[in-house]
């Protein structure tokens, strides 16, 4: 398989955001050596911080593939060096597989602009700079880097380096016996002179008043970017007015993707927290830590201090701590396990047998996913396999490797509880009949052979120690966890033959740096000692998974979760992970007062469906419901629904959007007796009532389109083409940027205008724009060719018109025309046979029992009352937007009601002419004398976005034929809407023949 990279709207804003917030070029330069081959042309405001960028983004969304884009924009403007700076080897280890993967590379040059671009990229290691024959001399990466010039201008020079290695001696030094740039003899000084831009990953690593900070500015940098999750911080003030703020360069970032966006949007993996319980009597065995030097270390219990000295063994104190662990000094154990002031350790969770149990359980939460994800019983089966990984973190390579290539206790213990469940699981499919159960069969039977055999390929390990190892063995697992993605998330190798590796174990080498997208369980068999560790561990499993195709499965195409298994002594760890994200919030929630950030953040969020809603409305409706003090001070008792509640808890249940943006939803961190439900039930009786009318819906329809809809292509095209508004084809120029960035205490704010340089036009060659003109249009090349020749002609030969803006607006033109002309010109066609959806199961030809709760919603409103009429179990109400969503569920309906609820994603999946599916928000079921009326709703924002319009005509096509069944379709915009529609049918002033043709 090759993975597919697919550029993400959050990761199209960010470079977005990189784009405006980057100065540009200086072309007005009075610099002699502005134009020096070897060196970045000169910036705008070079070595200015006012000029420096900040980009926030978690884990796993996707920064690297951020920050390489942006060298290919910068490029644009003429910029060729950049020097990319990361903290640890491992993290340079996995930038430079993505930099230098094949997808990458096939990902990039299919975009326009970028087609015959590539990076060169330059990585320095440790040993690099060793003599070699008595003579000191350069890497040769270091030099390809340095001694590059603008005149291959085809390729982007990027220096790869770790904090270790940018803080050498090496890279100091003058004594070497060769020069760079014809004279340099310093690294440092020749990678300054090339005027490069440094790309910061992980800033947090990198605080201002550090020696690596320093020595970046020591490469004088013509602007750095940073990217990450966390940023330092300073310490600004003294006495009273001390206070810490985090550092970034202009006040604030230039985009932000902060962690409770990610798990709120989807744009990461949901997580379950697990732990293997035990007895009271072994919880009450519980040391803490007292006092850790690099010789003793002393442990507390029940008031009385036990010391142990460096070497000595920990159940000498307590016979619990099992497993021959020893303090080796340097505040850590034997294990591995660094130890911290306040820690507390439970001799329990330090046996073999406790360490059995979470291996036992990782593997069944392993199988659960596996089986799952190999099935896609949501498609039926038809949907591509997703393979399915597990990373353990281990104590100790002793105890998964033993001496001369025997397997350690931990190995031979795993592989002992594996067969067990391979066993059990063969046993369940030995009988299967269906085609992708029958491959599963086939896939576990492999894998038990695979374990079986003289060279198990099932798991494999990878650890610090194994870095530059010679055994081959050894090697090979090392190369497929690190080097061969693709085969790790592949099925079958190009014979044809099954790939079983999928347990994967580590100390901590793989804690960062590396990632697999398709990581489903992680189990940790021994504690981490930092906090920082913990998100980092959590981190490896966030990335949304891909397919056997490598596609990217999004959370609203196929819902995915982590299974994260600690031990007990770790039982708190979802209560402070779930913490650590809400402190990423943007805004700083005040139980005791409505600020001015508050108020903006409602204002913003409530705009986006209501676009008149002001702050005035906000506080007189808070004025009106007595929640706040003219002070804006919330009341400490307010009544809301006929309960007494605090005023803040007021604000929330009538703008719960206020912790939308400020909260991560609540079952998206799930601890061990988590009470958030991942599912929701259904109240068959009363889908019941609406199973004649599924019974219609579950049979497929298929798009018929009219027969001119083949020539009307042609003559759309051909309209385009003319041009006759003289917009399509344009001249594109490099842009002088014009800026002026005015600072003041809080942030710098940049003023830009732009104008076009005459002298020379940016184009592209005509086989290229011709294939992605192609690919844009699905129009033939040889009809293209046609019509490009004609237009060149027309504007006197002219080729500069070739290039990527007339190539977007050609696409982008052409694609709206289209779109408008057919949306009319089809028609659906019902098949033969009925298909399985979110909510109903053809084969059994019934409704399921439940679905997944962020089908129905990514946000629980706990405060809802129950409703006999509603389609599922409530409270809670799950829903995605306050309003009119919301509201809507939250509203009382009369008698003539009968049943009535959101409709889950993909319960309908209506074919949409333009490509996918959809499936409208609610549905209502309205008794009438005649027969019931089953009115469908689509709720959209008063201000809809281009293509709601498009939803609108496609559903309403679809539902039209459903009319003698009684159903009415509208798109609504409010919940007033809503409630005058139903009015309007239950009064009948809606007429008898809007329900039948």
């Amino acid at each position: 398989m090759k993975i597919q990279l697919e550029r993400l709207p959050h990761q199209v804003e960010a470079i977005n955001a990189i784009n405006t917030a980057f100065c540009g070029v200086d072309t007005y330069t009075n610099n002699p050596n502005a134009n020096y081959i070897y060196a970045n042309p000169i910036l705008n405001y070079a070595r200015k911080e006012s000029s420096y960028i900040d980009i926030k983004m978690e884990t796993g969304t996707g920064k690297t593939f951020v920050y390489t884009q942006m060298m290919y924009e910068m490029h644009k403007q003429g910029l060729f060096k950049f020097v990319i700076v990361v903290p640890t080897p491992s993290i340079k280890e996995g930038t430079k597989n993505f930099i230098t993967s094949d997808y990458a590379r096939q990902y990039f040059s299919g975009i326009p602009g970028y087609e015959n671009v590539k990076i060169q990229l330059n990585t320095i290691n440790a040993g690099d700079f060793k003599n070699k024959k008595g003579r000191k001399n350069f890497p040769a990466q270091l030099t390809e880097f340095i001694e590059a010039t603008r005149q291959n201008a085809n390729q982007i020079q990027v220096l790869l380096i770790n904090s270790g290695m940018i803080n050498s001696k090496s890279m100091k030094a003058s004594d070497y016996d060769q020069t760079l740039l014809g004279g340099e003899t310093c690294p440092q000084k020749a990678i300054a002179a090339t005027r490069p831009v440094v790309i910061i990953d992980e800033p947090h690593r990198f605080p201002r008043d550090k020696t690596t900070y320093k020595a970046i500015e020591q490469l004088n940098p013509q602007l750095i970017v940073r990217f990450g999750a966390t940023f330092p911080q300073i310490t600004t003030g003294r006495g009273k007015a001390k206070k810490t703020v985090i550092d970034y360069y202009r006040g604030k970032p230039q985009f932000t993707l902060n962690a409770i966006d990610s798990f709120n949007q989807g744009l990461v993996k949901g997580i379950d927290i697990n732990y293997p319980d035990i007895t009271e009597q072994e919880a009450s065995r519980l040391y803490k830590i007292k006092n850790v030097t690099a010789k003793q270390l002393t442990l507390s219990r029940n008031g009385k201090d036990y010391s142990i000295n460096k070497g000595e063994n920990l159940a000498d104190i307590d016979e619990g701590f099992a497993g021959d662990i020893t303090y080796v000094g340097g505040k850590e154990l034997s294990n591995g396990l660094e130890l911290q002031p306040d820690m507390k350790l439970i001799p329990g969770t330090f046996s073999q047998n406790y360490q059995d149990e979470i291996i036992s359980q990782a593997i069944n939460r392993h199988f659960e996913a596996e089986e799952r994800n190999f099935m896609r019983p949501e498609s039926e089966g038809t949907a591509p396999r997703v393979k399915t990984l597990s990373l353990f973190f281990i104590d100790s390579i002793a105890s998964f490797r033993g001496k001369d290539h025997s397997k350690g206790w931990l190995a031979q213990h795993f592989e002992k509880i594996l067969t067990q469940k391979l066993n059990q699981i063969i046993g369940k499919y030995e009988m299967a009949i269906e085609p992708r159960e029958k491959e599963y069969f086939e896939f576990l039977q492999a894998t038990l052979r695979d374990l079986k055999g003289e060279h198990q390929q099932v798991y494999a390990g990878y650890f610090s120690e194994d870095r530059g190892s010679g055994d081959e063995a050894i090697q090979a697992e090392v190369d497929d966890i690190l080097k061969n993605k693709e085969r790790l998330l592949s099925f079958k190798d190009k014979d044809g033959k099954w790939i079983t590796r999928r347990f994967l174990f580590s100390k901590w080498t793989l804690r960062e740096g590396w990632d697999n997208p398709n990581v489903f369980v992680i189990a940790k068999l021994r504690r981490s000692g930092s906090e920082i560790s913990k998100i980092q561990e959590v981190g490896r499993g966030l990335r949304l998974p891909v397919d056997e195709t490598g596609h990217r499965l999004q959370q609203d195409e196929f819902e995915s979760r982590l299974a994260f298994l600690i031990s007990y002594d770790e039982r708190d760890f979802a209560k402070t992970l779930v913490d650590q994200v809400n402190e990423d919030s943007p805004v700083e929630m005040n139980h005791d007062e409505l600020t001015e950030d508050m108020i903006q953040l409602i204002v913003k969020e409530r705009q986006k469906t209501d676009k008149s809603f002001s702050e005035d409305k906000l506080l007189d409706d808070l004025d009106n419901h007595n929640i706040i003090t003219r002070s804006n001070k919330f009341k400490a008792d307010v009544n809301i629904g006929g309960k007494n509640i605090s005023g803040y808890e007021a604000l929330v249940q009538l703008y719960p959007e206020v912790e939308h943006r400020t909260k991560v939803a609540k079952d998206k961190i799930r601890g061990e007796n988590s009470k958030f439900a991942t599912k929701v039930k259904l109240r068959k009786s009363n889908w019941k009532q609406l199973e004649d009318l599924w019974k219609q819906l579950s049979k497929r329809q298929m798009i018929n389109f009219d027969d001119e809809v083949n020539d009307l292509a042609q003559v759309v095209a051909r309209e385009v083409f003319k041009d006759n508004d003289n917009k399509m084809f344009v001249i594109q120029s490099p842009q002088m940027i014009m800026q002026e960035i005015v600072a003041d205490v809080k942030q710098a704010i940049l003023r830009e205008t732009k104008a076009d340089h005459n002298n020379t036009y940016l184009t592209m060659k005509y086989g290229v724009f011709l294939k992605q003109l192609a690919i844009g249009t699905d129009l033939p090349v040889d009809f293209l060719h046609k019509q490009m020749i004609e237009s060149i002609k027309r504007l006197n030969g002219n080729t500069n018109y070739i290039n990527e803006k007339t190539l977007g607006n050609l696409v982008r033109e052409f694609n709206k025309r289209f779109n408008e002309r057919i949306r009319n010109l089809y028609s659906y066609e019902p098949l033969q046979f009925t298909s399985s959806t979110s909510i109903y199961d053809a084969k059994k030809g019934k409704f399921v029992d439940e679905i997944s709760a962020n089908d129905l919603g990514v946000y629980t409103d706990e405060h809802s009352t129950k409703d006999d009429k509603y389609l599922y179990d409530r409270p809670p109400l799950r829903y995605d937007s306050a309003d009119p969503e919301l509201k809507i569920l939250k509203r009382t309906y009369g008698n003539d009601i009968t049943v009535f609820g959101k409709l889950p994603k993909r319960a309908i999946k209506i074919p949409r002419y333009d490509n996918g599916t959809t499936t409208p928000d609610f549905i209502f079921k309205i008794e009438r004398e005649r027969k019931p009326i089953y009115l469908v709703i689509e709720t959209k924002a008063e201000n809809m976005r281009l293509g709601d319009e498009e939803i609108r005509v496609i559903q309403k096509k679809y539902f039209d034929k459903l009319k003698e069944s009684g159903v009415y379709y509208r798109m609504a915009t409010s919940e007033q809407e809503v409630h005058d529609l139903i009015n309007k049918i239950e009064n009948g002033e809606i007429k008898d023949s809007d329900f039948t043709d």
